[in-house]
């Protein structure tokens, strides 16, 4: 098959350094996204609720057979093992695209308990179990200034590390400079020298998202359509910066909200990992799989957008101080879905094994 005849996520694979992982950690929809050439997967606590309970006819018989191989285990308990189980059986899948790669892709992302987040022991902990779950493991810990010392001492200790709850190019820059420091401690205490295979995720929709919300509440107009391009903006300029400094983690695109989270970053080495219906979409609709990544943002759209407060402080290299990370409105929003989904997993497992009378 020729290049020209590929579908456009594969065609983007096979000419570019950009690669595809898939947003979700569902068997068959990662199945299903590898056939389009994707090459890791990632999840959240929203995602693996989702999954969990799209299946009923696999998770409800394991949820029963857990509680009873465990009967002192409560509610969450049981659900991050369902967890674990899924993101183990997801791994198995990219174990091909692990080995081809020798580690920097085929990786599996699993995230750690959002309750834990003001906690960097107790992320550190169970990032280092996480890891141990399968080779080809990467863990999400959350891009706050907490998150980001357990990011540094749980990539010191050997974990690949995908950081999460990120939306900024600030946020960005200061997880790739602790991923170098862990890395350069490594080398400095004789550790052995391997692929991680670490991402730097910004959530670019879900910024996009928190602008318009701000941007509304302070009564402000601006032209339609500029917003849908501060996630592309500030991906692209962090992408710039990582490159230029020469870090040794890649950025990851996620959080589609458009294609143009995709289609403005191929030819960049970097990651994107839209869902899958996102995918196919994509490709339904022979999105070009042009070099992008080094196109800048039209002038007009960067210069009203940087006229936005909100905006520079995601988008400039110290918009924002890492005290300040976790009291942004996209943080703190995201924070909470990932908290209740925590919750609801909880609910699904109390259905489960205490139905109602």
């Amino acid at each position: 098959m020729l290049e020209s005849d590929l579908a456009s996520l594969a065609r983007a694979a096979a000419t570019t350094p950009t690669v595809l992982w898939n947003d979700s950690a569902d068997p068959d929809e990662l199945r299903r996204s590898i056939a389009f050439g994707a090459v890791g997967a990632t999840c959240n606590p929203v995602i693996a609720f989702a999954a969990i309970k799209k299946n009923p006819e696999v998770w409800v018989p394991r949820l029963r057979e857990l509680a009873a191989e465990h009967p002192t285990w409560g509610e969450s308990e049981l659900g991050w093992q369902a967890v674990k189980e899924l993101s183990i059986a997801a791994a198995q899948l990219l174990e091909p695209a692990f080995a081809e790669s020798g580690g920097r892709n085929g990786r599996l992302s699993i995230q750690t308990d959002p309750r834990l987040h003001r906690d960097a022991d107790a992320l550190v902990a169970q990032a280092v179990e996480f890891s141990q779950l399968a080779e080809n493991i990467i863990v999400k810990i959350p891009a706050t200034a907490t998150g980001i010392a357990a990011m540094e001492e749980a990539a010191y200790r050997g974990v690949s590390i995908n950081a999460t709850l990120s939306f900024t190019v600030p946020q960005a820059v200061a997880v790739g400079a602790a991923l170098e420091r862990a890395l350069d401690r490594r080398a400095a205490d004789g550790l052995p020298e391997q692929e991680f295979g670490h991402v730097v995720t910004i959530m670019g929709g879900r910024l996009d998202d928190w602008l318009k919300k701000w941007t509304a509440d302070n009564r402000i107009l601006v032209t339609p359509g500029v917003l849908d391009w501060a996630g592309v903006a500030a991906l692209k300029h962090a992408h710039a910066v990582f490159t230029e400094r020469g870090y040794r983690s890649r950025i990851l695109s996620a959080a589609f909200r458009n294609h143009l989270q995709w289609a403005e970053l191929v030819g960049g080495d970097l990651v994107v990992s839209p869902p899958f219906d996102w995918q196919a979409r994509i490709n339904e609709n022979a999105i070009p799989a042009d070099d992008r990544i080094d196109v800048p943002v039209a002038p007009e759209i960067l210069a009203e957008l940087q006229r936005l407060s909100e905006f520079r402080r995601a988008y400039e290299i110290d918009g924002m101080a890492p005290s300040e990370f976790a009291d942004f409105g996209a943080a703190r929003t995201t924070l909470r879905q990932f908290l209740e989904a925590d919750a609801q997993l909880d609910a699904l497992v109390r259905d489960v094994i205490v139905p109602p009378a």
